[in-house]
């Protein structure tokens, strides 16, 4: 083990510096695999119907469930645990075996019940071949932690790549040939067995079965919170799916899936680029408070101008985003869209704040935020869909992730000692420069009587251009310092 084993004695400049660079690695990842997402998107979407998104929605939602429910948080504790962490890795594998069986054996023999409580006995199937990932995922090299431990995200880029171009190629040629769900289901097992083939070609470590109380017990002592904290968010963000399944039906599940995909980008893009790198960053820093504030600043401002322009363009480009890409079939989740697209702005900005709170050891800061987005979804989510369908079910989220936002910038200021004037600077700034966007292209569009997609690419390169003029005068005339930021931290020593 020793020949993996990397100094973690990180100077703050050299730390930082490793920090944007990993960044720069988790943020290609994640635009080239989204580029291929998209693509695989559009093409399926075009190829399949609302109802074969539904049937694989059940099946996930199935295995999410019961991902989430037994969650040991292990990953989480290695990450941050400081030292004698690769003492710890065989008994965090062997559990992750052993979760990974059981799983794929209550799947297996409880598929048809759980078809039967969707009212979708089609979906038995589907389940049943879906739950393999489950053990592909428990077997996975525990080894992988490491590298996002250590800020090492160059090799984890090839390690997703590799299973998402997999599922591109083999879920489109299998769409064209069968135009049935079974072009979603083997895409997905192909780029499971990819992945967990990739874990032990990529990383040097090699697991053995190892079973010891005590390390248990001192991993679940951290990973516990990260099991309650998981159980929530999933109850957050899958009750809904649950709800509007159980509910609405099949159809109305894929329509809210795919609305939800596409305005939750601020959310599942930004947020997955800066939690992966800012959680382990935070981790070494723990016990400098000065050093945590300053570096959640720019982090809460890099998220604020990406992701605050980023829905803002969403939100005014969807009905032609959802003509032009998806077809008319998909029409119904234009509103869809325009509603979730703020929650998942709101979601990406909170999101800022949880990797605080894991990094500095408070992880149950965390659970009891969720709690109260809990809380609030659970009183609305059933009046409010009994009332507007799928649309109210979409309010509901709203609202919830709203008061919970509040929350969350309410305990990391508490914690961080940073100035709330500065959070509405960071924020506010951004707010104003997408208002203006959103009303420039608003009026571009109605002068247009018919937007195609030339058009709809002029109106992307619009609101691109609107977010650079804004770069350039709060950099130049309100020392927002973006462009600095990026230059000190890039900058190789």
């Amino acid at each position: 083990m020793s020949g993996f084993k990397k100094n973690i004695h990180l100077q703050p400049k050299s730390l930082s510096t490793k920090t944007i660079r990993s960044g720069i690695w988790v943020a290609g990842l994640r635009i080239l695999n989204r580029g291929l997402g998209f693509i695989r998107t559009i093409i399926l979407a075009r190829l399949l119907a609302p109802e074969d998104f539904g049937l694989l929605g059940v099946a996930i939602l199935a295995i999410s469930t019961l991902d989430v429910f037994s969650q040991t948080g292990f990953h989480h504790a290695l990450i941050q645990r400081k030292k004698n962490v690769e003492s710890y890795l065989n008994v965090a594998w062997t559990v992750s075996v052993i979760r990974g069986i059981i799983l794929f054996i209550i799947l297996l023999f409880f598929a048809p019940i759980i078809a039967t409580f969707f009212n979708s006995p089609q979906a038995t199937l589907v389940i049943r071949l879906i739950a393999i990932t489950t053990l592909f995922s428990g077997c996975t090299n525990i080894g992988m932690v490491l590298f996002q431990k250590e800020l090492d995200f160059s090799k984890k880029f090839f390690y997703e790549f590799s299973a998402a171009a997999v599922d591109l190629a083999v879920a489109i040629s299998l769409a064209i040939a069968l135009r049935s769900v079974w072009a979603l289901v083997w895409g997905g097992l192909t780029a499971g067995l990819v992945r967990l083939v990739m874990s032990y070609v990529i990383h040097p470590y090699r697991p053995k079965i190892e079973l010891d109380r005590e390390k248990f017990s001192n991993l679940f002592g951290f990973g516990k919170w990260i099991l309650g904290t998981s159980i929530l968010v999933f109850l957050i963000t899958q009750g809904d799916d649950l709800f509007v399944a159980r509910m609405l039906g099949i159809t109305s599940l894929g329509l809210y899936q795919m609305a939800y995909l596409i305005a939750n980008l601020p959310a599942t893009e930004i947020t997955h680029v800066t939690s992966q790198v800012t959680f382990p960053a935070f981790s070494k820093i723990q016990d400098d408070l000065p050093r945590v504030s300053e570096a959640y600043l720019k982090v809460l401002k890099i998220t604020a101008l990406t992701a605050i322009p980023l829905a803002g363009c969403i939100f005014i480009l969807a009905p032609e985003f959802v003509q032009i890409c998806l077809g008319n079939k998909w029409r119904a989740i234009i509103p869809l869209i325009q509603i979730l697209v703020f929650a998942g702005l709101l979601r990406s900005l909170a999101a800022t704040s949880g990797t605080i709170f894991h990094g500095l050891g408070k992880p149950k800061i965390d659970t009891y935020c969720q709690i109260i987005r809990l809380f609030i979804l659970i009183i609305l989510i059933y009046p409010f869909t009994l009332q507007w369908g799928i649309y109210g079910t979409s309010v509901a989220v709203l609202i919830s992730i709203t008061i919970s936002t509040f929350c969350f910038f309410y305990m990391t200021i508490k914690i961080t000692k940073c100035k709330l004037k500065e959070i509405q600077k960071i924020i506010g700034l951004p707010l104003i420069n997408t208002a203006i966007m959103v009303f420039i292209v608003s009026e571009v569009k109605s002068k247009v009587p018919l937007i195609g997609a030339l058009q709809f690419v002029e109106l992307l390169g619009l609101c691109l251009l609107i977010n650079l003029i804004f770069i350039f005068i709060v950099e130049r005339y309100l020392n927002f310092e973006v462009l600095k930021l990026i230059r000190d931290r890039i900058a190789i020593n």
